[in-house]
């Protein structure tokens, strides 16, 4: 290495051109400026601003240089060009410990920037604001300036330390301030950096996206962003360690789901916490009328719908108690102070002593009476306050090296042709428990069987490799209240003589559900004419993996 290549190399990585650290500041969200621009005027920085950022700064008794006063050029094109120069991007760029880089910045006069601070057009809030916004204005909150700010000092962050969040503020001055030289802490910086274009790009693409002709639902390509909610004790067992993200997708904004619930007491969600919480709270939000929805391992293991929420209660646990104790409890409804000292004192039907144990409740609101009763059943007891989810979500699943995408599944029984293929016609109750049960079943996993009447399950069979063993499993627990009530199927009887639909002919039951399809359609329609049993086709399937 040449002796001057040396002299280069060991030269502070503040040095400038001129022998000045400087700092170039641009900012949309002006949170904390003042304490940042002051600090680093305590340090010795000469601050490069543009516009309002200049202006705040300078209300707040910073001394700034202009951009304008570098680059020898004004401002322009409604302000799309202003820090899109060689002043600028060469002052960022260079590399300190390359030789020709120096040079080439003293050819030119230009100084180098050792803190770059940006932060982008507020594009994700403009684009969700209620009532929306024009294409056009939606095309001018597209920051291009910015990211290619951030985009070379995060590739320069040996020498240049980028800043995009205002809660590094301060841990950034305490870092200059101690003359560290930590490049871990540089990568930090230079990785949130990227994260922050990328997420922000992801938004442009999907909402351009959207304002394409045509509109389909799947894209050639997309992003999802992710934004770390919180760190979890571990996974669905001990040994996997686990963390909760928030989609930022602009489709979530204000979209509702269990990512978003207020959680007012209890201890930290756990990762099948918010399995179960998820799953209650999707299957209770389908129902209209004031209902109740028991959740174990993500099947609903009780429900029922009643004008008075505080029988609905009681009926939901009563359909499986057992199930019930160390499960979630969901309703549709606020829950308010009457409920709440049913759901704190309430005993299991099994022995009408033991006090009910919940791992979580769910509602859309709370009373304040209502919620102070119910912190007092435990402390460990997690309330949340959830809003429904929006219809129409685009549903992610994993598999190995890939992502299946589909609609979510959002028909409701109203949507559905309950179509009589059987002599017996159903009566209007045996139809109304057939709907009941209908839609009980799509939130149970497959192989499902529900049965119901009255607006109550009364036995769901879950999760078997066959159809038959699910059945058993419905009767086992409806036990003689399944005689004359509704049996739901989530996919059609592949069989039907001397199986699942006979044998629920032969239990009593009064009406039979299931989408149809099969080969042997007939055989089940003559099966239900045999034992007088109303059969209706759905020609809808609700499997659940």
């Amino acid at each position: 290495m040449s002796e001057s290549q040396t002299a280069l190399k060991n030269q502070p990585q503040s040095s400038t051109s001129s022998g000045k650290k400087q700092a170039l500041i641009s900012l949309s969200d002006k949170k904390d400026l003042a304490t940042l621009g002051n600090g680093l005027q305590e340090l010795g920085y000469t601050i490069v601003s543009t516009g309002g950022t200049a202006s705040t700064l300078e209300n707040a008794g910073v001394s700034v240089t202009k951009v304008e006063t570098l680059t020898h050029f004004p401002e322009m094109l409604d302000g799309r060009v202003k820090t899109l120069h060689p002043n600028i991007h060469g002052g960022i760029l260079a590399r300190r410990d390359v030789e020709h880089h120096m040079e080439a910045l003293n050819e030119h006069g230009i100084g180098t920037f050792d803190v770059v601070v940006v932060n982008l057009y507020p594009f994700y809030n403009k684009v969700t604001a209620p009532g929306g916004i024009s294409f056009e204005d939606g095309i001018e909150n597209i920051d291009i300036g910015g990211p290619a700010m951030i985009r070379a000092a995060a590739k320069n962050h040996k020498d240049v330390l980028i800043v995009v969040d205002s809660e590094d503020y301060q841990a950034v001055l305490e870092y200059l301030k101690g003359g560290q030289s930590d490049q871990q802490f540089r990568r930090k910086l230079a990785w949130k950096a990227f994260q922050h274009v990328a997420a922000y790009d992801s938004a442009v693409s999907e909402w351009l996206w959207k304002q394409t002709e045509g509109k389909e639902k799947f894209p050639p390509s997309f992003t999802v962003p992710l934004s770390l909610k919180s760190s979890l004790r571990y996974g669905e067992n001990p040994h996997q360690k686990a963390a909760f993200y928030v989609d930022k997708s602009l489709a979530e904004v204000n979209a509702g789901g269990i990512a978003t619930a207020i959680q007012h007491h209890g201890k930290e969600m756990s990762y099948n916490n918010y399995l179960d919480a998820d799953a209650a709270w999707n299957c209770v939000s389908e129902f209209e009328n004031p209902t109740c929805v028991v959740v174990k391992h993500t099947n609903p293991c009780g429900v029922a719908s009643r004008d008075d929420i505080l029988e609905a209660y009681r009926l939901a646990v009563k359909a499986d108690p057992v199930s019930a104790f160390g499960g979630i409890v969901a309703f549709n409804v606020e829950v308010d102070e009457v409920l709440a000292r049913e759901l704190r004192e309430f005993r299991s039907p099994t022995d009408g002593e033991t006090r009910m144990f919940y791992e979580i409740v769910v509602a859309p609101k709370y009373t304040a009476k209502g919620l102070e009763v119910l912190k007092g059943k435990s402390k460990t007891l997690r309330i949340l306050e959830a809003k429904k989810n929006d219809q129409g979500k685009l549903s992610l699943r994993q598999v190995g090296g890939g992502w299946l995408a589909q609609d979510s599944d959002d028909i409701t029984p109203e949507e559905i042709s309950f179509k009589s293929v059987s002599d017996k016609t159903p009566t209007e109750n045996e139809l109304a428990d057939a709907k009941f049960a209908w839609l009980c079943v799509k939130h149970v996993k497959s192989n499902a069987i529900v049965i119901a009447k009255n607006n109550c399950m009364l036995g769901m069979g879950s999760g078997q490799p066959n159809r038959v063993e699910s059945l058993r499993l419905a009767f086992k627990k409806a036990g003689e209240e399944a005689k004359g009530a509704a049996l739901a199927s989530d996919a059609f009887f592949p069989f039907a003589w001397k199986d699942a639909v006979e044998e629920a002919c032969e239990k009593g039951i009064g009406a039979i559900a299931e989408p149809g399809g099969s080969i042997r359609d007939q055989d089940a329609i003559d099966c239900c004419n045999k034992y007088g049993v109303s059969l209706l086709f759905t020609n809808v399937r609700h499997f659940r993996h």
